[in-house]
């Protein structure tokens, strides 16, 4: 009797556990789908592929990252996906589509993360942060004639909806398992565009403006706090800020350390901890990269030097 009371209990407890969840090949599959484009809200698209996720798995919980990434920008589709996808569940599938290639020959793939979660997307470097700061354990070429939407096979401008979406909703609900979206890429065949790596000495610190907080206008960096905690940078000291587009000088100014923009008065610049742990630039109250016209990738290259605070 106790034995099958036990029993009992155990499946009671799979029962909720997985709840929710789809089993595909024994894997647990979280039921996340989450959506990039650079297709804004303005016309139906984004609409579309939310139809189509529905229509394979009706019960999926599909959650936008952003629809609003510049128009063609890979690069900043691929910061987008480093700074949100670690924060998900083991099983979330992410469908990213900036596709400027769309209808030629770049692949469309699905990776599988050293951290669990996945992302479909095309492969012409959307990758690159997730492949240099999560890792990225499996690559598979998602074959575009056989896994799509059917009756989709005359239209060659819309793979966000018939392919991306499509497979994506199809691994989320645990419909495919990922070994069946394709066959195996190396990971040195990936397409990945260049990231310059921060370098520090004992007087000086460079990185790149990897990207901007969008609303605010604050500028993040790839310099990470450790950087900081090694030159033992306390709150309070000054640093001297050089930064260059091109190796031309765009903005020099000695600029705070603080714990938050608080710690300056409003329209003053402050160096702070962003939320990824890296060193961000921005004012208080305003917007650093609208008021200096700073850009963002490897062309902007931001320089610290230590300064004697008075």
């Amino acid at each position: 009797m106790a034995r099958l009371l036990n029993e009992g209990m155990l499946i009671r407890f799979n029962i909720r556990f997985h709840e929710g969840k789809i089993m595909k090949g024994g894997r647990v599959m979280a039921n996340f789908l989450v959506l990039q484009t650079d297709f804004g809200l303005q016309d139906g698209a984004v609409n579309a592929m939310y139809g189509v996720a529905y229509q394979v798995e009706p019960n999926l919980t599909i959650n936008n990252l952003t629809h609003e990434i510049e128009p063609y920008n890979i690069h900043d589709a691929s910061y987008r996906l480093l700074q949100t996808v670690s924060y998900w569940p083991a099983g979330t599938v992410f469908v990213s589509v900036v596709d400027p290639g769309v209808g030629s020959t770049r692949r469309s793939v699905a990776a599988e993360l050293k951290g669990g979660q996945y992302v479909i997307t095309p492969d012409n470097g959307t990758l690159t942060y997730l492949a240099q700061y999560v890792g990225i354990k499996e690559l598979r070429q998602i074959d575009e004639e056989s896994q799509r939407l059917p009756g989709s096979s005359e239209s060659h401008t819309f793979h966000g909806r018939d392919v991306y979406v499509y497979n994506g909703a199809r691994l989320a609900s645990g419909k495919v398992a990922f070994t069946e979206l394709g066959e195996i890429i190396s990971l040195t065949d990936l397409v990945t565009f260049p990231l310059t790596a921060p370098q520090q000495d004992e007087q000086k610190i460079t990185g790149t403006i990897d990207i901007t907080d969008i609303r605010f206008g604050s500028l993040w960096t790839n310099i990470p706090l450790e950087f900081f905690k090694t030159w033992q940078v306390d709150y309070g000291q000054n640093l001297l800020v050089k930064i260059y587009f091109k190796d031309v000088l765009r903005y020099q100014d000695e600029v705070v350390f603080g714990r938050s923009f608080a710690q300056v008065v409003p329209k003053e610049a402050v160096l702070y901890i962003n939320s990824v742990l890296n060193v961000g630039l921005g004012i208080n109250l305003d917007s650093f990269s609208g008021v200096y016209k700073i850009g963002t990738g490897n062309e902007w290259t931001i320089e610290l030097t230590k300064v004697e605070n008075n």
